[in-house]
Formats: structure tokens, C-alpha cells, sequence
């Protein structure tokens, strides 16, 4: 059995926060004595992640996932907890390691505002102190890859959002990190750069078979690079398995479209196959228990002729999921 690329066991993060009530009084009380209280940011979650993963790190804002990013890129120490990565303790911060892993933050940035991204590239190959031959090598790869043959000789303020987080990309990467912590990469892209930056994150992943742990709140990312996720809430470990493992666990009831002929839907009673939950006119959306769904599926077919033109079924959509497991999660805490 291989080692783990990442391995934690335990991981806790504590933050000590002071809090007051409003007011002149409250405030003056607060000079004299002071009310603090524990905060659990990441409340002992265990997991492994093995060579070559694409793994989804999901939870609602708070969750704890950037929390647990931080920690395994070395910015902060745990309260408690094991962590190692690539066989390195990351909270150490050894070059060896900062050398074969990188973090990209979304909504954050490492090149400098004012210069061509070439020029911050320069800077961080001295930093990393990546041999001219393999600079070169692997600048060519992602110029190709993000199509950044425009963008790298321009000033970093005059690029958009979107050309920013492409050369964003190049920067974390210029190393050739064998595993890559991605953070939130695509928040406030258009959806047809965010389609860019997945193919270009699955692509970089077969090409070099780095291991990557991706947060994201559009579920489009995880469904289209991750076959595993990890679900965390409240800093706790809530599901570590397979994607469609988790819709079947948490979900258990499939979404089956039938689209009616033109003259059929104003007739048509489709009650007494599922709950109706939409109607758009041919098109009328059922949820169904997930037993019973290829029998209902047959019965529509049946039954319904020439007046079907189209059938579908398939798994809830997987932000219905998410939430699901979250609200199980705050019933099951409350009893």
C-alpha cells in the first residue's frame, strides 16, 4: 500500500475571539475584563488523499475550509491534530516542500499590480530557484494550456477578471507543484471562464498528475473534476466517499423530465407518477422515490405514446445534495 500524498489525522484549529455587547458601558467594561470565548474554525476532521486525486472539499461559508487549506500550506498552525504532506509537516514551512506545493486563493493574488506577469514570473523562478530549462519548459506548457500568449507582457491591472485569474494560475504553478490547494479559483468568473479554468485544471491534472484539493460554491467545478468529495460543516467531518455515492446516500429520490407534444400538456395528469414539482410548458419535471424511478420511468413510456417526446432521468442536482446533507447535519445537532 502507497503512502498518502496528504494525510491528516485529528486537525483542529481554535481561535480565541473576544466579545462585548454594544454600548459605552460595555465597551468600558471591556478594558477591565474582557469576555472571550472558543471558536473551533476545524474541529478534528481526519482524511486521506492519495497521488493524482482531484478531491472536492465542500461546506457552506464558515465551514472550515479555508481554514484547513491554510494549515496544510503551511500559513497557520494547528491547536491540535497531525497533518503531513508529500511526507512533510506543512506548518514547518521546509523549502523542500513550499518548492512541490502551491495555494491559489480566488479572490487573492501573488503578482505584482503594476508589471507584466513575465516579470513576476522571473521573480518567483528565482524564488523557487526553478533551473532556466525547466522555466522554460513549463511556461511553454501552461502559455499553451491558458492560452496566455496576449496576456503575459501586459501590465496586471489591465487584464480582467478573468485574464487575471489565467495568469494567476501560470504564477502558482511556475514550479511544477506536485500538489496544488485551490481555493474558491473560479468566484466571480463569467461561466464561460469558468469553463476554461476547469478544463484547464483537469488537463494539468492528467498531464502531470499533480493531487489536488478544490473548495468551490459553484458545484459545476466539483461535479465536472472530482469523482470524491469531502463534506465538512461547523469544522466537522461530515461525508468523505464518492460523488455519486453521496447524491445516492443524501438524495434518495431521482428527478425524471418527461417533455409532452405540443396539445398533451394541457391534458395531461402526471400526478399519479411522482410529485410534480415544475412546469414549463411541454416540459413538466418529477421527483421520485430512486426504487421506484425505472418502473415510473417505463409506466410514462407506456402509457403516455406518441404523446412523449422526451424522457430523462437523473440525480437531484447536487447544490439539492449539499444542502440536504447540511440540513440533516443542524436536525441531527439540535436532538
Amino acid at each position: 500500500m502507497t503512502e498518502p500524498i496528504i494525510e491528516v489525522q485529528g486537525l483542529r484549529k481554535t481561535f480565541r475571539v473576544t466579545e462585548r455587547q454594544e454600548g459605552l458601558a460595555a465597551t468600558l467594561r471591556s478594558f477591565v475584563r474582557r469576555h472571550r470565548r472558543d471558536v473551533n474554525a476545524v474541529a478534528g476532521i481526519t482524511f486521506r488523499i492519495e497521488a493524482g486525486e482531484v478531491v472536492g472539499f465542500l461546506g457552506p461559508n464558515g465551514a472550515g475550509k479555508t481554514t484547513t487549506l491554510k494549515m496544510l500550506s503551511g500559513l497557520l498552525y494547528p491547536t491540535a491534530g497531525e497533518a503531513h504532506v508529500l511526507g512533510f509537516v506543512p506548518w514547518r514551512r521546509e523549502n523542500a516542500y513550499l518548492q512541490q506545493m502551491t495555494l491559489l486563493m480566488g479572490n487573492r493574488t501573488q503578482l505584482v499590480w503594476d508589471i507584466p506577469a513575465a516579470d513576476s514570473f522571473r521573480v518567483l523562478q528565482e524564488i523557487y530557484r526553478v533551473p532556466e530549462h525547466s522555466f522554460r519548459k513549463t511556461l511553454g506548457e501552461l502559455t499553451d494550456l491558458l492560452e496566455l500568449q496576449e496576456l503575459v507582457h501586459k501590465p496586471v491591472r489591465n487584464l480582467s477578471l478573468g485574464e487575471r485569474m489565467k495568469v494567476e494560475f501560470a504564477a502558482g504553478l511556475i514550479q511544477s507543484p506536485r500538489v496544488a490547494f485551490l481555493d474558491e479559483p473560479t468566484i466571480g468568473l463569467d461561466i464561460s471562464m469558468q469553463v476554461r479554468i476547469r478544463g484547464f485544471v483537469a488537463e494539468y491534472n492528467r498531464r502531470t498528475g499533480a493531487t489536488i484539493l478544490l473548495t468551490s460554491h459553484y458545484m459545476d467545478d466539483v461535479v465536472a473534476l472530482c469523482r470524491r468529495v469531502i463534506v465538512i460543516h461547523h469544522g466537522q467531518l461530515l461525508y468523505d466517499g464518492p460523488l455519486a455515492d453521496l447524491a445516492e446516500r443524501m438524495a434518495p429520490y431521482k428527478i425524471i423530465t418527461a417533455t409532452l407534444r405540443d396539445g398533451a400538456a394541457a391534458t395531461a395528469d402526471l400526478a399519479a407518477y411522482g410529485t410534480v414539482t415544475a412546469r414549463d410548458e411541454g416540459r413538466v419535471t418529477l421527483k421520485v422515490e430512486r426504487q421506484i424511478a425505472p418502473e415510473r420511468a417505463a409506466r410514462l413510456v407506456n402509457e403516455l405514446g406518441d404523446n412523449l417526446a422526451d424522457i430523462s432521468v437523473e440525480d437531484p442536482p447536487i447544490e439539492e445534495v449539499i444542502d440536504r446533507v447540511f440540513s440533516e447535519e443542524r436536525v441531527g445537532a439540535a436532538t
